[in-house]
Order: structure tokens, then C-alpha cells, then sequence
């Protein structure tokens, strides 16, 4: 790769990453809860497989759910990776369905060896979760006195990551990330009367974060001839969250702030395994627990506040028929998983249930790969709020030789 197209790589780092931290990753009323619309951190290839991360392995893609996967990438080979959504959303209730579309960047990462196939660091920024919704609710007081409730929920919490990767043994991988958070979410409540001479009460609710925090990775990994196989397990400790929570009451002109302290980020632990035959096909399953219910949400323990652990599942498959053939439909990736999550909310109900398919397309001249993913999520129940979603996602994955040397 040239002089020149490594800084137009590097200016599209600078413009997207500032991009991403501008955007609003969310349209859900389901993000009122905990800390909004998680994100899982995959690569879109592996968000087509459902989101497994935990045991994938693979030199062609940055997988910074799992930094001990990081030294799986050839020893020559700079990669980056960049991907953007759109995303659009029905919610239904008995009071009518409502339609929702946005668009935002999703994430840029890179990743390279630092010495031979023992260590490798990758680096980026990624969402951490958002908070995005707009509801109306109309009612009485023994038919006297009617009033509309709105609740509105903006912001997101963007995170810069540093990540290294070890190789232990030819079968053991260790590594771990290093994350700065920060970001506002704002939470706001309007009661209006309809009837003239009653004040209307607003509640703005703010969440500051700015902290630090880690993960670590491990897996292992063994090749037997064409079947190669990979178990990997994450880990974060619960750690107390450097934030700052701002509740301003206002009735008429009168504001009165309260500073609040006592968030907690979960303990998450996850596992994941995934098998691949002669670069061709590639079947994954990952598991994570978010510990919720034990970490502080407002000062108090997460149960205490309806919260709870929040499983997910997912499971993915990846085909493509010959690596190296001569027609282009060979060389094409076809992706599909499956995806099912609790909410954080134990009084939700259903689980969170999406399903995804995807595709990859090779391009000729250089190391990059098109990936395109779908994905349909449905969560909610009759009676309450269902929300139907389909997000269309669309990534570049380059890896290029920028570590050869060249011949006079």
C-alpha cells in the first residue's frame, strides 16, 4: 500500500471516529432501562453470525470482543475495519404503532503485529451502549383533570480501546483491553395539564461517565489437519462507575438540582467455541452474563431496582465454497445466526430475539472484503410494547502488506 493511501486511511480514522461519538445509536423505548441499547463489539461478519465473538479466530477480521484473538493476524498485515448502519424500527401498543428510521456509524478499528506471531495490538473506538426514545402517554384524573405524560431519552456512551494479545503456547492466547468511557445520558419526564392554571412538572435526569475499565481473554486452539478448533472465555470485574448523576426538578421557573452517586459497572463473564474446516466452513456459540442484578444502578443493588442478569446466546454459521476459486461466487461469504437475550428488565417478559444473515464480497486488486449484514429483531409482548426492527449493516475489512520489505 502507498504513502498516500495510508493517510487517507488514516483521515477517514480522525473523521469517522469523530463522527461516531456525534451519533445516536438508538430509537428503542426499550432503552429507558439500565444503561440503554447495549453493544456487543463484533465485526460485521461475525454480527451476521449472530454475534458470536468469544471463540471466533480468524487472520481476515478485527475482533475486539476478544482481545486474545488479536495474534491470530499474519505477521505482515495491517488491518482496518470500518462499518455504518441504518436501522428501522416499529413499535406497537394498544394505544397504535408508531415508525421509526436513523442511520449512524457503528465503529472503526485497526489492528497489526507488534513482534512476529507472539504479540499483536488493536485499537479503535467502539459504542458502548445509547439511549434513544420519544413516548407520549395520555390520561385523566377522575375525568377532570387530563394531562400528557412524555418521556424522552437521548444520548450514548462512546469508548476508545488499546488492546494486546499474547501467544503463550502454539495452543494458548492471552490478552486484554483497556477502555476509556464517557458519554451523557439524559432522561427526561414533561407533565402537561390540558386545563388552564395548571402548572406543568418536568424531570431531567443526567448521567455523566468518564472512567476506565478492562477486559480480559483467553483461548485455546488446536489444528487437526483441515478441522481447526478454538475455546475462548472474557472476563470483566464489577467495578464502581466514575460518573455523576444530575436530577433537575422544574415546576414553572423553579429548578432544583440533586447530585446523586452510586453506579456500578457489572461483572461480565462470557464463553464461546467455534469450529472451522479447511477455511470453507465455520459454525460458532457464544454465551455472556451481564451481572445486573449485584451492581449498583442509582444507589442501590440492581434487584432492588427491578434490574436483572442479563443472559445472551448466540450462534452463527459461515460458508464459503472455495477460497481460492477461479469464479467469483467461490470466493463470496454467506453468513446466518441467531441471537436471544434477556432484558434487563425483569418485568419485560420475552427475550430479545434476532435473527441475521449476511454476505461477504472479495474485491479483486487488494486484501478487502465487502461484509453486508441484516438483521431482524423482534422483542416486546402482547399485552405491552412489541418493537420489530431491521438493521442493514455495511463494513470494509482491509488487510494490506504494510510490514514487507521492499526489493530495489
Amino acid at each position: 500500500m502507498n504513502k498516500t493511501t495510508r493517510i487517507v486511511l488514516l483521515s477517514a480514522v480522525l473523521l469517522f471516529s469523530a463522527g461516531i461519538r456525534a451519533q445516536n445509536m438508538s430509537s428503542s423505548p426499550y432503552s429507558r432501562y439500565a444503561y440503554g441499547d447495549m453493544n456487543e463489539n463484533v465485526p460485521t461478519g461475525y454480527r451476521a453470525m449472530g454475534g458470536v465473538g468469544f471463540g471466533m479466530r480468524n487472520n481476515k477480521a478485527i475482533n475486539p470482543s476478544q482481545p486474545a484473538s488479536y495474534t491470530s493476524c499474519d505477521t505482515l498485515t495491517f488491518m482496518f475495519d470500518i462499518a455504518a448502519s441504518v436501522n428501522w424500527s416499529r413499535y406497537e401498543d394498544a394505544g397504535g404503532m408508531k415508525n421509526k428510521a436513523n442511520g449512524n456509524l457503528e465503529y472503526v478499528t485497526l489492528q497489526f503485529p507488534l513482534f512476529k506471531r507472539w504479540i499483536a495490538m488493536s485499537v479503535g473506538l467502539l459504542p458502548y451502549s445509547s439511549v434513544g426514545y420519544d413516548i407520549s402517554l395520555a390520561d385523566s384524573i377522575n375525568s377532570a383533570y387530563h394531562y400528557v405524560t412524555n418521556y424522552t431519552g437521548t444520548g450514548n456512551i462512546s469508548q476508545v480501546y488499546g488492546g494486546l494479545s499474547f501467544n503463550i503456547m502454539n495452543w494458548l492466547a492471552l490478552g486484554a483491553n483497556i477502555y476509556y468511557m464517557w458519554g451523557d445520558l439524559n432522561h427526561m419526564r414533561a407533565l402537561e395539564f390540558k386545563e388552564t392554571g395548571l402548572n406543568p412538572t418536568i424531570q431531567d435526569e443526567i448521567l455523566s461517565i468518564s472512567d476506565v475499565r478492562l477486559r480480559y481473554g483467553a483461548q485455546f486452539f488446536h489444528t487437526f489437519g483441515d478441522h481447526s478448533f478454538t475455546l475462548g472465555a472474557i472476563y470483566e470485574n464489577k467495578m464502581k462507575l466514575n460518573s455523576q448523576f444530575i436530577l433537575i426538578e422544574t415546576q414553572t421557573s423553579d429548578s432544583i438540582p440533586i447530585f446523586k452517586e452510586g453506579w456500578d459497572l457489572p461483572m461480565v463473564w462470557g464463553v464461546g467455541a467455534s469450529y472451522n474446516w479447511d477455511n470453507r466452513l465455520t459454525v460458532g456459540f457464544d454465551f455472556e452474563r451481564q451481572c445486573m442484578a449485584s451492581a449498583l444502578y442509582n444507589g442501590l443493588p440492581g434487584k432492588e431496582t427491578g434490574l436483572q442478569d442479563r443472559n445472551r446466546y448466540a450462534f452463527g454459521v459461515e460458508y464459503r465454497h472455495n477460497p481460492h476459486g477461479r469464479q467469483y461466487y467461490e470466493r463470496m461469504i454467506w453468513r446466518a445466526g441467531i441471537n436471544v437475550q434477556d432484558e434487563y428488565l425483569a418485568s419485560i417478559g420475552p427475550r430479545k430475539v434476532t435473527a441475521s444473515i449476511g454476505f461477504g464480497f472479495p474485491l479483486y486488486t487488494i486484501g478487502t472484503v465487502i461484509n453486508t449484514t441484516f438483521e431482524y429483531m423482534h422483542r416486546g409482548g402482547t399485552p405491552g410494547l412489541v418493537d420489530n426492527s431491521l438493521r442493514v449493516t455495511i463494513g470494509a475489512s482491509i488487510a494490506e502488506n504494510w510490514f514487507m520489505k521492499r526489493k530495489l
